[in-house]
């Protein structure tokens, strides 16, 4: 059987994968394998996305900060546009107003136009407040509501029309390092070789780094549950913005006529399938209508997707430093969709072994903050506003 010559093969054919895969074929041969039969079926797939500027560490803000340009004006290799004003909302019950404050204080420098609403502004912004529920709010305007859809299926245009090669319903079950190159042989028995393997697998990736030989970096792929209710009519000059809860016990957006809501659960569990929680959708229902004039009784559509983390909840992207040729682009966690872009760039001038882009270095980024072996990856840290 002929052996597949490539100068890189990144495993995964989610957002991760494609995004990097086609930074990269910018200048080098790339081959991308996917497991599935299609690819982003797992958490690309069933991500409900937006662009959130104060969402995250300060990597991730950087990140997020420094991927704008790609949702506000696309590159051709998107079809349609990839996303839409929708600006956000913080919520913060009784007690809960030094909640709001230090959030502000913590994301300014990056999104400076965030503003802090009393109560009877919030009302005012928000149609669907409970009168007398918010204590106090945060409103970020540059949010967007981003089509994942597009996106992935733009990178994945991409990827091929900068001569790249996407393989399916390759899983990697043997790999073999001999002098300088990587053989990989997926469950059919098609191999491929490259000196420089990308461990984009998401909730997968230290599976696959077994498969490699390689130390696991500790992902923890975290279920997360979406459920849609009908939304009530509301006056179109007073639009319903993105609304989190700044305790993190809920989310929801417009979706055409439904309203797309979430517990912001985080429960751990293997990789595979994700199901929905029935508890978990029942008490984000409660609170939900305790905040708002919804009351909400039936969810028409539910599902659950995985969003896989490392302990410090910051991407590992570089060189493994202790196996050779392997490149870990991995722990996007919640952040996927709206830091790809940047965060794509980012790891593709790793790999190339040069500095992180200038205009993500100026925001913050250091690539010793991504570097696979950093202390923090074996050492919990908290973070602000961790979805």
């Amino acid at each position: 059987m002929t052996v597949q010559e490539w100068d890189v093969i990144v495993i995964g054919g989610g957002i991760a994968g494609v995004s990097i895969a086609y930074e990269l074929a910018a200048d080098t041969t790339v081959c991308l394998l996917e497991t599935e039969s299609t690819l982003a079926y797992h958490s690309t797939g069933r991500s409900a996305a937006a662009f959130i500027e104060s969402y995250g560490n300060l990597p991730i803000r950087a990140l997020t900060v420094a991927s704008r340009g790609v949702f506000t004006d696309p590159p051709d290799i998107f079809e349609s546009a990839v996303s839409r004003p929708l600006p956000l909302l913080y919520v913060a019950g009784e007690g809960r107003a030094g909640a709001i404050r230090s959030l502000q204080d913590q994301v300014r420098e990056l999104t400076p136009d965030i503003e802090v609403l009393d109560a009877a502004e919030a009302e005012r912004r928000h149609p669907l407040l409970r009168p007398g529920h918010v204590e106090l709010a945060l409103w970020e305007p540059g949010a967007l509501d981003l089509d994942v859809h597009a996106l992935h299926q733009g990178y994945a245009k991409g990827l091929r029309g900068r001569g790249g090669h996407v393989a399916t319903s390759a899983r990697v079950v043997e790999a073999v390092r001999a002098r300088g190159r990587w053989t990989l042989t997926d469950g059919s028995g098609r191999q491929f070789r490259a000196p420089v393997v990308v461990n984009a697998a998401g909730a997968w990736c230290d599976a696959v780094a077994a498969v490699l030989g390689v130390e696991p970096i500790g992902i923890q792929p975290l279920r997360r549950t979406v459920f849609m209710v009908p939304a009530p009519a509301v006056d179109p000059d007073r639009p319903v913005p993105l609304t989190i809860d700044v305790d993190d016990r809920f989310y929801f957006k417009p979706e055409t006529d439904m309203l797309l809501c979430s517990p912001a659960d985080e429960t751990p569990q293997a990789p595979g399938d994700a199901k929905p929680d029935t508890l978990d959708i029942a008490m984000a229902l409660d609170a939900i209508n305790d905040a708002t004039t919804i009351d909400a009784r039936h969810v028409r559509h539910s599902w659950a997707g995985l969003r896989s983390f490392t302990a410090d909840r910051t991407p590992v992207v570089g060189y493994d430093p202790a196996a050779d040729g392997v490149f870990w682009f991995a722990g996007q966690g919640g952040y996927g969709i709206q830091a790809g872009p940047a965060l794509a760039r980012t790891g593709a001038a790793l790999l190339r072994r040069g500095p992180v882009p200038a205009d993500v270095a100026e925001r913050g980024l250091r690539a010793e903050m991504l570097a696979p072996g950093r202390p923090s990856l074996s050492v919990s840290e908290g973070t602000v506003h961790q979805r």
